[in-house]
């Protein structure tokens, strides 16, 4: 059973950054396509950025590019969301998620994940 741990979320000021982290346990997350998804209150859950198991395709969503950088490290079994210019729009709560099999793909609807973790929240406001 794979699980998935996320931090690094807290509070910034407009402007500032975060890097979340995705940490994996349980099984080889290279397996895995990783997805970030957010909510933010009163809102439906959107995608953020995906990466495929091999690392080597990624995908975003259009208010995020240029933004925010995923990535991972499958030798520690990590993904991370690097995020920039953040912006007070950005403020929710913060998902990682794991979807089986896609080596060199990855989606950003969230019924193609099967794993996911319990979320880290963000915060940003002066």
């Amino acid at each position: 059973q794979l699980q998935l741990v996320e931090s690094g979320g807290g509070l910034v000021q407009p402007g500032g950054s975060l890097r979340l982290a995705c940490v994996a346990s349980g099984l080889t997350l290279d397996a895995y396509a990783i997805g970030w998804f957010r909510q933010a209150p009163g809102k439906e859950r959107e995608g953020v950025s995906c990466i495929s198991g091999s690392g080597g395709t990624t995908d975003y969503a259009d208010s995020m590019k240029g933004r925010f950088t995923i990535s991972r490290d499958n030798a520690r079994n990590t993904a991370y969301l690097r995020m920039n210019s953040l912006e007070p729009e950005d403020t929710a709560v913060y998902y990682c998620a794991a979807s089986y099999g896609r080596q060199t793909s990855c989606l950003m609807r969230a019924n193609s994940y099967n794993y996911w973790g319990q979320g880290t929240q963000v915060t940003v406001s002066s």
